[in-house]
């Protein structure tokens, strides 16, 4: 690539990105995110994808959100890593699949169910979806230093949402329902829509890339407890791990 080519996508140009990236879904958490950059600027917006570049510890951060699902967020990544992004923390939202875990919990994936169409054009369906150890103890860290509740496990990666709130109307139903039941009996832990393909396409671009999700609901507390769900939509503490781990991770590479 060019150093003056814009992207087709993101509209951003190699020398407005940092090698560290904050991957939001939601553009307007992108917005927020900013905030807590040293010297945020506005790179662009340009449909799903809203860009800021800024700082932390002295070295360029930026923030791309990735809207819904596994296609955009790997065209987010591709791109990026075309402008010299290397180091990749998704900063998102996912629903609780065990019923022991409660909504505003942090959840932290070791692993992910590629049940998802975008990383089976990267890799074979043997491939496993896996962050990188190091940014993902980073994560971790980060958490315990903020004192903040979070657990660790594999997470279920989706393509429909529908597809699993209402299964029941979709002419597949009994595949899905025998497959949900099947992550839960397996521990699977969360379920989102963008973890799988990311750590799969960073694997594809030899870039690292971890996760940092916010539980915002847990179906299967009222399923199980009778428990009337209750959604926690505060992102406050996914940002501020997903920021303090960035910036640890920054320190141990000067």
């Amino acid at each position: 690539m060019k150093p003056t080519e814009t992207m087709f996508h993101l509209g951003c140009r190699s020398e407005d990105i940092g090698r560290y990236v904050l991957l939001p879904g939601d553009p307007k958490r992108a917005d927020v995110i900013a905030g807590y950059l040293d010297d945020s600027r506005l790179i662009g917006r340009n449909r799903e994808f809203t860009i800021w570049t800024g700082s932390l510890e002295g070295e360029t951060v930026s923030v791309c959100s990735t809207g819904i699902g596994g296609p955009s967020a790997a065209i987010a990544m591709e791109e990026l890593v075309m402008c010299g992004a290397d180091t990749f923390i998704r900063v998102g939202t996912c629903g609780g699949m065990q019923a022991e875990i409660p909504a505003g919990q942090l959840v932290i994936p070791t692993g992910a169910v590629r049940m998802e169409g975008t990383s089976h054009e990267y890799m074979p369906s043997e491939f496993p979806a896996i962050p990188d150890f190091e940014l993902t103890c980073a994560v971790v860290k980060a958490a315990r230093e903020l004192s903040l509740n979070y657990v660790t496990g594999v997470v279920q990666c989706k393509d429909s949402f529908y597809g699993q709130h209402s299964p029941e109307r979709m002419p597949v139903a009994k595949r899905l329902t025998e497959n949900w039941n099947a992550w839960i009996a397996a521990g699977v832990i969360a379920s989102e829509m963008e973890s799988a393909a990311l750590f799969v396409a960073a694997a594809s671009l030899h870039v690292k890339c971890a996760s940092v999700l916010n539980m915002i609901w847990n179906q299967e507390r009222e399923r199980k407890y009778g428990i009337e769900p209750i959604a926690q939509l505060d992102m406050d503490a996914a940002i501020k791990t997903a920021v303090h781990a960035m910036r640890s991770i920054i320190k141990s590479k000067k």
